[in-house]
């Protein structure tokens, strides 16, 4: 790369408004990652009527591009460790932006199955690296709140990604993919002005001093050897096959309006709007993020804690949801307008509907406290030549968890269906694979036995670091003797 370019990418500053201006490009970035990834599950059956396939076939791709993802963040974030992070992520935007513009334009289920393989390893690399920048644009006293926002940024991109699916999609499947292509491409142009955070800039043991440590290949056993990292990177397995089960909450949805007698082109966008406001708990993470926050002053275990409680009191509140009953009543083959307007009113008119959004509201509620604690125990134990690397590890375990439920909930759905006509074996499916939260709140609860220990060795090795650094400016430099 020539000299011309770094100054380009490079921008300096790093006061509050350019910081802050930072930050929210960066929530902005991480939610326009899960749009482009929630954007195929409501148009499963637009799509494989498309290319002449079954939704299984199209649901192969939202497998496929979880698992790719989750192993091309791992070099990526590896990269993003090793060097200068704000190349690798205008690389990972500019690849993620065209691989989804492509499927826009692809001509057959090849063409799309390559274009989701494309995107997926663009998307890798914006959500590991970014991880390991914002977690440098913030103090450990604030991990919590802040990361709820970049967690929530990615709930709301999860959330959006199903309405401008259903809804652009209803009448032409291509509109979602080129419309969202075009908003990558304006904010990767706003992330060329972001404040390029020094390494380590957060951090109370580093402040005046330049932290130029990097990961090698052979830190590997040392980030394992904190055991705080060991349950947080393998909860996600079990806490991801529960979550990838619910990218099938708009074709239950879906089934519902069906088994009631509504269109098909009426039921998807009944369906992407039920699972939209059903997602609206999420939001409530920013609390989570608060109490983890303020109970971690208090101890160290504070964050981990918060986490295996939230996981484990949200499994019963899931179970009741799939169960509860929906009278829907919207007007059949209206327009998409007219159809959300009507499941709005639901909401009000209608308990049935209002019974089934509290209840999701708080499940959700719950689950999502783990997501920014989560993200928070990472910057915790962890160096920050290490964070971006972790953070993809721990990413790679519940791409895979996440395509595992994805994929193994479609064939419960299939072997149910025997003894259990739709809509009821989707519920039935659903509800059997949040019980996968269980395991996850036990690892949670194993992290808050080791979470202090590795705390205390993370912040002994930088003050250690930061002393050495000291030492070495106020000590003069010795002279040769003269011949």
């Amino acid at each position: 790369m020539t000299e011309p370019t770094v100054n380009l990418l490079r921008v300096t500053g790093g006061g509050s408004a350019h910081r802050a201006y930072s930050v929210v490009v960066f929530v902005v970035l991480a939610s326009l990652d899960n749009v482009a990834i929630g954007l195929v599950p409501p148009l499963y059956g637009s799509i494989g009527a498309a290319f002449g396939v079954g939704e299984g076939h199209i649901a192969l791709a939202t497998t496929v591009m979880f698992l790719i993802s989750a192993v091309a963040a791992v070099g990526w974030a590896y990269a993003g460790d090793r060097t200068d992070r704000k190349p690798v992520l205008i690389a990972g935007t500019a690849i993620w932006v065209a691989g989804t513009a492509w499927s826009g334009l692809a001509g057959g289920y090849g063409s799309f199955l390559l274009s989701q393989v494309l995107a997926a390893i663009g998307l890798g690399g914006v959500a590991s690296v970014s991880f390991s920048v914002v977690s440098d644009l913030i103090s450990p006293r604030r991990r919590g709140l802040v990361m709820s926002f970049w967690g929530l940024a990615q709930g709301i991109g999860t959330l959006a990604g199903t309405m401008v699916g259903g809804l652009l999609g209803s009448g032409d499947w291509r509109r979602p993919f080129l419309v969202v292509a075009a908003a990558g491409v304006v904010a990767g142009v706003a992330y060329l002005l972001t404040y390029d955070v020094p390494r380590g800039d957060s951090q109370p043991e580093l402040r005046g001093v330049e932290y130029d440590e990097r990961i090698h290949h052979d830190h590997l056993p040392r980030i394992l050897a904190r055991r705080t990292n060991v349950w947080l990177i393998f909860q996600g397995l079990s806490a991801q096959i529960a979550f990838g089960s619910l990218v099938w909450l708009p074709v239950l949805f879906r089934a519902r309006a069906e088994d009631q007698g509504y269109s098909t082109s009426t039921a998807i966008v009944v369906g992407s709007v039920f699972a939209s406001l059903f997602q609206l708990g999420g939001a409530l993470s920013i609390f989570g993020g608060l109490i983890g926050d303020r109970l971690q002053r208090r101890t160290p275990r504070g964050r981990a804690l918060i986490a295996a409680v939230g996981v484990l009191a949200a499994v019963p509140f899931y179970v009741v949801l799939y169960f509860v009953p929906l009278r829907i009543d919207v007007p059949d083959g209206g327009s998409t307008g007219a159809v959300i307007h009507a499941v709005l009113a639901d909401v009000l008119t209608e308990p049935s509907v209002g019974l089934s959004l509290a209840t999701a509201v708080f499940a959700l509620a719950l689950t999502s406290a783990n997501s920014p604690n989560w993200f928070a125990m990472i910057a915790d134990v962890n160096p920050p030549e290490h964070r971006g690397t972790v953070y993809s590890l721990g990413n790679l375990v519940n791409g895979v968890g996440r395509a595992g439920g994805n994929a193994l909930v479609g064939v419960a759905f299939r072997g149910l269906s025997g003894a259990f006509p739709p809509p009821l074996n989707y519920a039935v499916g659903l509800a059997a694979f949040q019980f996968f939260f269980i395991p996850t709140g036990i690892m949670y609860w194993l992290a808050s036995r080791t979470v202090a220990r590795d705390m205390a060795d993370t912040h002994a090795a930088l003050a250690t670091y930061a002393d050495h650094e000291q030492a070495c400016r106020e000590t003069p430099p010795t002279r040769a003797p003269r011949p």
